[in-house]
């Protein structure tokens, strides 16, 4: 990463009609283009918060083409900017299930990599039961991609909460993770986590999250950020809809890890 840049999180409160989110997302995108973000990342599950577990295999697509995938292409290229498509579900090898599937579109609107979600969501308590390998097949390969802008790991919404994942990647200068923490494990981890990934990895951090009362009865959390490699928080928003806009900085990074050297000083990877 040779120089400073501006990213964006987008918040949505994503409802039960893929189209009516879709053209929100592509307002927020666009918003965030103009406050001049060349890369915009959309939450987890952008395009949907179904009543039901059945819903989202209901609009599952083949990786390549499809309505979403569609969408999420017009949205990079006519901003021009690298975008992080949220999730959106793919088609996988059981047909009762899908890939929990985040894009990465570069400003030309083509897709440049793919991550299918590997760790699986489970939570029961307070009124709550959350059992995502229900209707998700979990993916198998963490992804890291370079781009002109930066170097980047990407993660979804639980990973956050397995530190190798993110551990066998460092080096790299910004992670991204898009998300849709429920209200109850938002309040109790988010904010924590995230820090803590950032400074264990020495790297910019930015979350893109669902945040508000959805539809379908769901709580989520939300608080989008971006957050230093020294774990402040540069910018976030608290709940609904929004553009959270910041700058990640190379003499930042280069400062914190020449002080503090702790990705050189690693005696297991």
């Amino acid at each position: 990463m040779d120089k400073a840049f501006k990213v964006a999180a987008v918040q949505m409160v994503s409802g039960t009609e893929p189209q009516r989110n879709i053209a929100r997302a592509a307002q927020l995108v666009a918003e965030a283009a103009a406050q001049g973000a060349q890369l915009v990342v959309l939450p987890e599950y952008f395009c949907l918060m179904g009543r039901q577990d059945g819903d989202k295999v209901a609009i599952r697509e083949a990786y390549g083409s499809g309505p979403l995938q569609a969408a999420l292409s017009a949205m990079a290229r006519d901003n021009g900017v690298w975008l992080v498509g949220g999730t959106i579900p793919l088609a996988c090898p059981d047909d009762g299930r899908v890939y929990n599937t985040l894009l990465l579109y570069a400003p030309d609107g083509s897709v440049r990599s793919r991550y299918d979600k590997i760790h699986l969501f489970g939570f029961t308590g307070q009124g709550e039961r959350y059992c995502e390998s229900d209707s998700i097949l979990a993916g198998t390969e963490p992804l890291r991609a370079s781009t002109p802008l930066a170097d980047i790991a990407f993660g979804i919404c639980y990973d956050l909460r397995f530190p190798e994942l993110f551990r066998r990647m460092a080096p790299f200068d910004l992670l991204v993770l898009p998300a849709a923490f429920t209200a109850t494990t938002g309040a109790a981890h988010w904010e924590v986590l995230l820090r803590a990934r950032a400074i264990e990895n020495q790297c910019y951090v930015l979350a893109s999250a669902q945040g508000g009362e959805h539809e379908n009865g769901r709580h989520t959390h939300g608080q989008s950020l971006l957050i230093d490699p020294w774990g402040n928080i540069v910018a976030q928003i608290g709940k609904g809809e929004g553009v959270v806009v910041g700058e990640i900085d190379p003499n930042t990074l280069h400062s914190v890890r020449s002080r503090l050297p702790a990705l050189d000083h690693r005696v297991f990877s």
